[in-house]
């Protein structure tokens, strides 16, 4: 055993912890950094430049991330069946093991290809996505195609506390 490390119960936390200092004044809280991602591209024309800029994270374009790179991925496609045969394919491609070494598949991120509802085979299609990791959906966002893209579209929240995203 180590002398000098505290004890105390495990507690498993992603990401650096940061602890106050001793004699330092204020509350002396340890809090989590918000986790860097890499947003992966399935396909072209995926969104990923857009989700980057907007709740932040490397932009890895279509390229697994390289080693400097956050080792956490999240894989981008729209919301048209090709872009979902890609992206269950990019899943596969996690499930058997056959993604660069180091890396972790955290969630998939799926960008509204056009506005309103999903037809129902591709809904049933996403079902079946969400069946095996989690999904996060973005809806059609008109702001975007127009290059204004400021804050994240309220329909995200659960995608924005995953990225620690600011509102």
């Amino acid at each position: 055993m180590q002398t000098g490390m505290r004890q105390g119960p495990e507690i498993w936390i992603r990401g650096p912890v940061t602890t106050q200092e001793p004699g330092a004044p204020g509350p002396a809280h340890a809090h989590a950094a918000a986790r860097c991602f890499s947003w992966v591209g399935t396909h072209g024309g995926a969104g990923v430049s857009t989700l980057a800029a907007v709740y932040g994270g490397h932009d890895s374009g279509r390229a697994w991330p390289g080693p400097g790179d956050p080792a956490s991925v999240l894989l981008v496609a729209r919301t048209h069946a090709a872009g979902l045969d890609t992206v269950a394919g990019a899943v596969e491609i996690f499930r058997r093991g056959q993604a660069p070494p180091g890396l972790d598949l955290d969630a998939v991120v799926l960008v509204a290809d056009a506005p309103g509802r999903l037809p129902r085979p591709l809904a049933q299609r996403i079902r079946s996505l969400e069946s095996v990791i989690d999904v996060y959906r973005v809806p059609w966002v008109p702001a975007w195609r127009l290059g204004e893209q400021g804050h994240p579209p309220r329909e995200t929240s659960a995608l924005v506390r995953l990225t620690g995203a600011a509102r």
